[in-house]
Parts: C-alpha cells; structure tokens; sequence
C-alpha cells in the first residue's frame, strides 16, 4: 500500500463506520425473533451474533466482488466519490433507524454508490446487468421466496408437533431457534460484511493502492469483520422491538421456521455473489412464519411502512 494518501483513509475509516451502523442497524435481522419469543436473554443474543459476524466475514469473497468489480466502472472511479456514496448510506441508515424503520443497509450503499458514481462519471460506468441481476432482481425474489418457505415451514412444525407435549415442543422449538439465528447470524456476515469489504477494495483500486481486479487484502476483511461485529454487538433496539413484536407475534415454531428459511436463502445468495438485503429477507420470512400458524397474523400497517422504507432506500441515498 504505497500511495495510501489522506483521503483515501478518509474513505476506508467512514467506510468501517458505515460498517458499524449496518451492524446495529441489521441486529434485528437474526435476533429479533429470537429474544421476543424468550428463546435467549438480549445481551447473550447479540453477543452470539456479534461472534458469528465476524466469523461469516471470513468464509467468502464473492460479494465483495460483485461490489469492487462488478457494479460500478472501476476505472472512472476516485476516492471522494466512494466517500460521498458513502456518506449517503450513513445518513439514510441513521435516519431510518432514528424512525425504528428496518431498511436496507445494502440498498443504501447500493444507492449511494450508483448515485455518486453516475454524478462523478456518467450514467455509462454504472453496469446496469449487474445492477438488474444480482441487486434488484434478488431484492424482489428472495423476500417472497423466504416468506413462501417460512410459511410452509411453520405449518410443518405444527403438523410434526401437534401431538406431542406442548412444554416439551415450546423447549425443542426454542433450542432449534438458537440454532438458526446463530446460522442467520453466519450468513449476516457472508453477505453484509463483505459489502463493506467491496467499497474498501474498490477505493484502494480508485487509490492506487492495489491493481484493478484484487480480491480483499486479509486486513480489509479482518477490520469489516470487526467493525460490523461491534455494531452488533451495541445492538439497534429499535429496530428489533419492530421486528420482533411489531410484524406479527411470534411463537417458538414460527420463530425457528423464519430464521432456518432466512439464513438458507442469505446464504445461497452469497454463494452465488448476490448482493441481498438481509433486512428484506428476515422480514419476508418473519411475515411468512406469522402467516403460516392457524390464527396467525400478519401487522399489515407496520408491513407497509417497511415496504416503503424498501422501495424509497435505493434511490434516496442515490440522490
């Protein structure tokens, strides 16, 4: 890292920053269910979720490549417009988190991106197939696809149950949930950690730091893993009580259901380097789950704010 100059460490440190409120920001994401169906106390909940965090941002490169290689011309692109990207998915992130609003992290940063790159370069170095197919296309499918399998999940988990003690199920449903949100946890951190990996190497690309088409140096990776575990860690309670009781209220089964159906679906998409928001596909699955129990309801009015939140995300932060 020879032509490490003041700007460029000016992005990388707001890039970790970034990295921490999308940590406090997406807590809800694998332990809302958790700690309001009683399955685990709040603080050991994210401290198991910080843990895994960081380990999750150690097992795959693939979106962070999607990031620094693929969305954006890497060759039209400085420093300073990575910082105003930047900049504009902070501001978005703490705005819908000061509402209590669980939006997209990731759509911020996709956002802030697009917006400052086609400021900067033109509406030529934003790649518009790469934005099509692995950022809005997945941003459509996987929270239906998450909800449609939660919903059959938990209708399964009552049909396999429903002569069986109800203590004894409540107990093994609630030890299958921990299980789960320590895997949504994992898979936080394979797909949302490496967002922040991408901008960082996209920078020291813009830098000259690194040549065009490098993976993740090891200390990319090691700092974004930190940073997005301390986020979680500190928790964004807000968001949580939104997801955890303002959706639907949510029982042991439907809480396993959502979360097994979420981090399968996050995790095959980091697999195949797509770009997803962990937020939309926690509450398609969450809004599946409280569909599927016979009784169950869905809390359309607090559904709704979200979906606007989701829709207005991209291009709010692009702007």
């Amino acid at each position: 890292m020879e032509n490490f100059s003041l700007i460029l460490a000016i992005v990388v440190v707001t890039a970790l920053a970034f990295d921490f409120t999308n940590g406090f920001h997406d807590t809800a994401n694998a332990m809302a269910t958790t700690i309001s169906t009683g399955a685990l106390k709040p603080k050991i909940a994210v401290t198991m979720s910080a843990a895994l965090n960081l380990v999750g941002a150690f097992l795959s490169v693939e979106v962070a490549n999607t990031i620094s290689k693929g969305l954006v011309d890497e060759n039209g692109i400085r420093p300073e417009v990575i910082f105003a990207a930047l900049v504009g998915a902070i501001l978005w992130n703490l705005v819908t988190w000061l509402v209590g609003l669980p939006s997209s992290s990731s759509h911020a940063l996709m956002g802030g991106l697009i917006g400052a790159t086609v400021a900067s370069a033109g509406l030529g170095a934003v790649h518009g197939d790469v934005l099509v197919t692995k950022v809005l296309l997945p941003a459509v499918a996987a929270p239906v696809v998450a909800g449609l399998a939660a919903m059959l999940a938990t209708r399964l988990s009552y049909g396999i149950g429903k002569n069986a003690d109800d203590n004894a199920t409540r107990k093994g449903f609630r030890a299958g949930q921990i299980a789960s949100a320590g895997l949504v946890s994992l898979a936080h951190g394979t797909n949302d950690a490496q967002k922040t990996m991408g901008i960082i190497t996209l920078a020291l690309i813009a830098g000259g730091s690194i040549a065009p088409g490098s993976n993740p140096p090891t200390w990319v990776i090691l700092s974004a893993g930190l940073a997005i575990a301390l986020g979680t860690y500190i928790g964004g309670w807000r968001i949580i009580r939104t997801m955890g009781k303002g959706l639907t209220d949510l029982q042991p089964q439907q809480g396993f259901a959502a979360q097994t159906s979420a981090a399968t679906a996050i995790l095959a998409s980091s697999h195949l380097g797509f770009s997803l928001s962990t937020t939309h596909v926690v509450s398609g699955s969450v809004m599946g789950a409280g569909l599927g129990r016979k009784g169950g309801t869905v809390r359309w009015s607090t559904a709704t704010r979200m979906m606007v939140a989701w829709v207005l995300t991209l291009p709010a932060a692009a702007l």
